[in-house]
C-alpha cells in the first residue's frame, strides 16, 4: 500500500539536512511512496516579505528576492555539478517572481501572494527530486497544480474534491512521486495556496484519495508534545492521540499539525505518524481512531495576536445584524478568528496580526462601530486543564480576556 511522507522546511534547511532527508527516503526504497515537501526553511517568510515590499512600494523587493536566490544557489553548488540542469530550472522559477514584480500592483494582495509565495515549494521539490535522482532514487516529479484543483479564494483556497480525486487517480500511477505541499490551481490556471502550513493538508488529501496505509510527517521534534519547548521548559511526548483530540489541538493552534489535516485521514481511518527527522529510531506519536484516556494538560501558545473589541456607536446592543456585518468583513479580508466573546454591548475577537489585513479591517469596522484594539498579545490555550496548569500559565501575566469550557480554557495576555 501507498505511504505518504511529508517533510517540512526545517528538515531541508541546508545541505546536511537535505542529505539526511534523502537517506530517510532511501530507507523506503521499493515501496509505493508519495513524498510531499514544503519550501526550504524560512523561504516562505522571506517570500512573504517580498510580497509585502511589492505591495507597500516603500522598499525594493528585489533585495529580499536576491537573498532568497543566494540561499538556493549556495545549496545548489554544494549538491550538484555546475552543468546540471537544475541551475536553469531554479533560475526560471525565480524569473516567474520577477515577472510579477515587473507589473504594476493591482490591489489584489492575496492573488499576488499566491503567485509569489507558491514558488518556494516549486524550488524545493525540483531541487530534492533532482538530488534524489543523483543518488540513484528514481522518482516522478509531479506539479501539485496539475492535481489539486481549487476555487479562487487566494491564500486559503478550498479544494474541489471531485475534480482533485479524478486528477490524482489519473496522474499518480508510477511511484515514487515527489510533489509540493501547500499549492493548487484554479480552473483558470492561476496558482493558489491552501493556507500557511498547508503542506500537511496536501499529504492528508493525497493519502485519502490514494487510500494510503499511513502518513508520516517528519518534524524537528520527537513527536507531538504537550507543550511548545520554546515556551515551556518541561514538555512530555504524547505517544498516542485520537483523531478528535488531534483536531482540537490543531484547531487551537498546535504547530505540529495543520488544522485541516486530520479530517481526511479520520474519514478513511488512515493513521498519522509524527516522527523526528533528527532521530529516525524514535517512534514518535501516532494519531488514529483509538481513544486516549490519558487526559494530561496540553499547552498551546499563539503569539502576535490582536484583540479587537467592537461596540455600537450608540452603545446599543450588539445584535445579529451587527455580527453579520462583522463576519462579512472578516470573510472579505480572509481573517480567521482564534477566539471570540460577545457581551450585551460589545463583541471581541482575537486574530493573528497580519500587517496588511488588520489595518484594513480596523479601518472598515471604524466606519460603523467604536473599535478598540490591543496589539502584541499572546493567546494561551490549555486542553484538559486543571488548577495547576492554569496557575502555570497565568502567573505574573496581565489577562485581557478569559474563556473557559468543559475541557479547554483560553487566556489572552500581554
Amino acid at each position: 500500500m501507498t505511504k505518504v511522507l511529508k517533510f517540512g522546511g526545517a528538515s531541508i534547511q541546508d545541505v546536511g539536512s537535505i542529505k539526511n532527508v534523502v537517506s530517510i527516503i532511501q530507507s523506503f526504497k521499493n515501496q509505493k511512496l508519495v513524498v510531499v515537501f514544503s519550501a526550504i526553511a524560512n523561504v516562505t517568510n522571506m517570500l512573504e516579505k517580498v510580497v509585502y515590499e511589492f505591495v507597500k512600494q516603500d522598499s525594493n523587493p528585489l533585495v529580499t528576492l536576491n537573498q532568497i536566490k543566494e540561499l538556493h544557489h549556495n545549496i545548489l553548488i554544494d549538491l550538484f555539478e555546475k552543468e546540471h540542469i537544475i541551475f536553469d530550472t531554479v533560475n526560471n522559477l525565480f524569473l516567474e517572481i520577477e515577472w510579477v514584480l515587473e507589473e504594476e500592483y493591482n490591489n489584489e494582495y492575496s492573488y499576488n501572494y499566491d503567485q509569489i509565495v507558491s514558488v518556494g515549494e516549486l524550488l524545493s521539490t525540483n531541487i530534492l527530486s533532482a538530488y534524489l535522482e543523483l543518488n540513484d532514487f528514481s522518482n516522478n516529479l509531479l506539479d501539485a497544480r496539475d492535481v489539486f484543483k481549487t476555487d479562487n479564494q487566494y491564500q486559503s483556497a478550498k479544494i474541489n474534491w471531485e475534480l482533485t480525486d479524478k486528477c490524482i487517480k489519473e496522474k499518480i500511477k508510477d511511484f515514487p512521486v515527489v510533489t509540493q505541499g501547500f499549492i493548487g490551481c484554479t480552473s483558470e490556471n492561476f496558482t493558489t495556496t491552501l493556507g500557511r502550513e498547508g503542506s500537511d493538508f496536501t499529504a492528508a488529501v493525497l493519502a485519502n484519495i490514494l487510500n494510503a496505509e499511513k502518513v508520516i510527517i517528519w518534524k524537528d521534534v520527537e513527536g507531538v508534545l504537550n507543550a511548545d519547548p520554546r515556551f515551556f521548559s518541561e514538555t512530555q511526548l504524547i505517544k498516542q492521540l485520537s483523531f478528535t483530540d488531534a483536531i482540537e489541538l490543531a484547531y487551537y493552534g498546535a504547530k505540529v499539525i495543520h488544522p485541516k489535516t486530520i479530517q481526511p485521514l479520520k474519514e478513511k481511518k488512515i493513521p498519522l505518524h509524527v516522527r523526528s527527522f533528527k532521530d529516525v529510531n524514535k517512534s514518535g506519536t501516532i494519531i488514529n481512531s483509538e481513544i486516549n484516556n490519558n487526559k494530561k494538560p496540553s499547552y498551546i501558545v499563539k503569539e502576535n495576536q490582536v484583540l479587537i473589541s467592537i461596540s455600537d456607536l450608540d452603545l446599543s446592543f450588539i445584535i445579529e445584524e451587527h455580527l453579520s456585518y462583522i463576519f462579512m468583513l472578516l470573510s472579505k479580508f480572509n481573517i480567521t478568528i482564534n477566539l471570540m466573546q460577545n457581551s450585551a454591548v460589545s463583541f471581541s475577537i482575537c486574530v493573528d496580526n497580519h500587517n496588511h489585513k488588520i489595518p484594513l479591517l480596523i479601518e472598515e469596522l471604524s466606519k460603523k462601530f467604536s473599535v478598540y484594539y490591543n496589539m502584541d498579545l499572546n493567546l494561551y490555550t490549555i486542553r484538559y486543564y486543571d488548577d495547576e496548569s492554569i496557575s502555570k500559565v497565568i502567573s505574573d501575566k496581565k489577562i485581557f480576556l478569559e474563556q473557559k469550557s468543559r475541557n479547554t480554557v483560553q487566556f489572552i495576555t500581554s
